[in-house]
């Protein structure tokens, strides 16, 4: 269908008393054989599940007879949208009903899958960015999009072209060369059908998103089937009077859609796993403290080797599966605060979901569209990404997108991986039947996985070493036992888990030898244990030296051990010889004030620091309060200080500790 043609529409639902309101069934009448459509949605949020049902009954009632019914479709998806077994665009997964699929990511649709890996249709996998911006390039009638994005992979025309079987042979990715540097052109084409969904619509056509847990692309989809002679159809949970709607909370103008479909709260949740969260709607804010910690095992020490790679003031991305960890971790910790964290839907802040929530989040700064988002991504807004490690090889090269006959998809892998300044790819070391023990600070491998991750030459190539080589990207792979660098000459072994043996536990266990040019280092014991890091301090980089500070005008002395982790009895010392250097010619005792926030003392360092503070107290105090938000550490540290006749009180807040200076409540410290 060529971008001027006029989709055939039946004048009832223009006509109708009910304006625009259709039922799925009528809506899906409309689809024409050979149709292209494009549906919206991740996951489960924002996808239109009622259409979908009635699109599929549609088909199987009708695709014995000669009729003019919905049949050999072009589906057009950036986001993975599904459950993983029979939600979402597995409804359509139905030899006849789909022709060609060009889709961002497969892994939640095996029916689709099935169809592609058979030859049964003609199928593409695109970078979902891509996708999602091609949208826009469509409404606007450009010819083609024009990126980077997918240079040195599967994607590119030298490696494929993102076709995924031997049926699929028309070419919709060239090569280019743009001021002497190559470039990936991405064929546009028109948009029969857009699919989209929403929260509330009016008679008119006017869709608003208040309930959505994200916006995603609805409206550049909308506007490429309006601009292209299509029609648009949107799924809604409630229908509004019109013009009732506030216009600043119009995500799809009522011009640019056909049909609005009214559909049963079974097939309107926000997301697959969920009916309504009002967190993920951002109606409210939820306690940081109701996310729910991570067990110790391979999966959380991954996560907290990771989180070490974290700065604060970045922008950070967070990918599916074992990145969400990430997050946990930096909650666990109290560093969530200090960068932004992301996810390529349109997700700005806040704490990503999981599992069939993924893509939604709570306690969100924004949500943006997210073509945006994929512009902000691609062009380099990202300080640091961490994505799944699924294979790797000796160039760096990854795969998370195709193994044998199971098809994954790209999805926003290749925008996120090539685009970000750093990128951290995670993941076990091996998989299937791997068990491990973490136990006194050390990682003991009692099962080896039976599937090897490190291999020669990965199958699938997603992310290019080499690519990322010539660029300086730095690059990491972070596993429960090893961590590798991108070098010059290929995957380089830079860390070991305590407990582990390069050859035996390393080597041995990967289809090729990596780079060892000196010594791989031990990593960070706190990663083993099953207290907490530190991290805060960590991140902050405070020096010892910046965390005491002389007021001598009020005579008060503050100390800041937030974040701070006592590890060995030369952290003890440091701290004494830190207070004598600052107090120890000043003639006025001042008074003392310590932050304790999410401070962490090993059990067998707390009776040599309560004597070192008893030491402080004797020779340098006047009066001391102390003050923390954890009863735990008050309890325990303040028996301790009390087994030392040292003032044991410890406030929960620093406007309470403030407060005791001048009032009855000080407690005067004992010499």
């Amino acid at each position: 269908m060529s971008a001027g043609f006029q989709h055939p529409f039946p004048s009832s639902p223009r006509s109708s008393e009910r304006g625009k309101v259709v039922s799925a069934r009528e809506a899906v009448r409309l689809i024409r054989p050979g149709d292209t459509v494009a549906t919206g949605g991740f996951v489960g949020i924002g996808f239109a599940e009622e259409i979908a049902i009635a699109l599929e009954a549609l088909y199987l009632e009708e695709n014995k007879s000669t009729g003019d019914f919905p049949r050999d479709l072009t589906l057009v998806y950036a986001g993975g949208q599904g459950d993983g077994k029979s939600k979402g665009l597995n409804h359509l997964a139905h030899v006849g009903l789909v022709r060609r699929v060009i889709g961002g990511h497969w892994g939640l649709v095996p029916g689709l899958q099935r169809l592609a890996i058979d030859g049964l249709i003609e199928a593409y996998n695109l970078p979902q960015g891509v996708i999602s911006q091609m949208f826009r390039d469509i409404a606007a009638h450009r010819p083609a999009h024009l990126s980077t994005i997918g240079l040195g992979t599967f994607v590119d025309p030298r490696h494929g072209g993102g076709k995924l079987n031997s049926r699929t042979i028309e070419d919709l990715v060239s090569l280019i060369s743009v001021g002497g540097k190559d470039c990936l052109l991405y064929k546009t084409f028109p948009i029969n059908v857009a699919i989209v969904r929403g929260t509330t619509a009016d008679a008119s056509g006017n869709v608003t998103m208040e309930k959505e847990a994200l916006t995603l692309e609805a409206l550049s989809i909308a506007m490429a089937a309006r601009n292209s002679g299509g029609i648009v159809i949107a799924q809604v949970e409630r229908i509004a009077d019109t013009h009732s709607l506030n216009p600043r909370q119009v995500k799809i103008p009522g011009i640019m859609v056909d049909c609005v479909v009214l559909a049963q709260p079974m097939n309107h949740w926000q997301t697959f796993a969920e009916p309504y969260s009002a967190a993920f709607s951002s109606e409210l804010r939820v306690a940081a403290s109701s996310v729910a910690a991570m067990s110790m095992n391979e999966r959380k020490v991954i996560a907290r080797r990771a989180a070490f790679e974290l700065m604060a003031n970045s922008v950070v991305n967070l990918g599916i599966g074992m990145p969400e960890g990430i997050a946990s971790v930096a909650n666990e910790e109290q560093v969530i605060d200090l960068f932004t964290m992301t996810t390529e839907p349109g997700v700005i802040g806040g704490i990503p979901a999981g599992g069939l929530n993924f893509g939604a989040a709570t306690n969100t700064q924004a949500i943006i569209d997210q073509p945006y988002q994929f512009d902000f991504y691609d062009g380099g807004g990202l300080d640091i990404a961490f994505l799944g490690l699924a294979q790797a090889d000796r160039e760096g090269n990854l795969n998370v997108s195709k193994f044998g006959p199971k098809l994954a998809g790209a999805g926003g892998f290749i925008n996120i991986s090539q685009s970000a300044k750093k990128v951290v790819f995670v993941g076990t070391f091996n998989a299937g039947k791997l068990d491990v023990e973490i136990k006194d600070g050390r990682l003991n491998i009692l099962q080896d996985g039976t599937c090897r991750k490190f291999v020669d030459a990965v199958e699938h190539r997603t992310f290019s070493g080499q690519y990322a080589r010539e660029r300086g990207q730095p690059v990491l792979y972070i596993t429960e036992r090893c961590v590798f660098s991108l070098g010059p000459d290929g995957l380089e072994l830079i860390e070991i888990a305590p407990g582990v043996e390069v050859q035996r536990d390393i080597v041995s266990q990967m289809g090729f030898a990596p780079v060892i040019k000196a010594p791989p280092r031990l990593m960070d014991e706190r990663i083993f244990r099953i207290t907490p890091m530190g991290l805060r301090s960590v991140l902050l980089r405070l020096k010892l030296s910046e965390r005491f500070s002389l007021d001598t005008e009020k005579n008060m002395f503050f100390i800041n051990f937030e974040g701070l982790d006592i590890v060995t009895h030369d952290d003890v010392e440091a701290i004494y010889a830190e207070v004598e250097s600052r107090l120890g010619r000043v003639l006025s005792r001042p008074h003392a004030i310590v932050n304790y926030d999410n401070f962490t003392i090993r059990p067998e360092i707390i009776d040599d620091y309560s004597k070192m503070v008893y030491k402080l107290v004797s020779r340098f105090y006047s009066a001391v309060t102390r003050y923390t938000t954890s009863s735990f550490l008050r309890m325990k540290l303040g028996s301790a200080l009390s087994e030392r006749g040292v003032s044991s009180y410890i406030y929960e807040s620093p406007e309470e500790a403030t407060a005791q200076k001048d009032g009855v409540g000080v407690r005067r410290v004992l010499h």
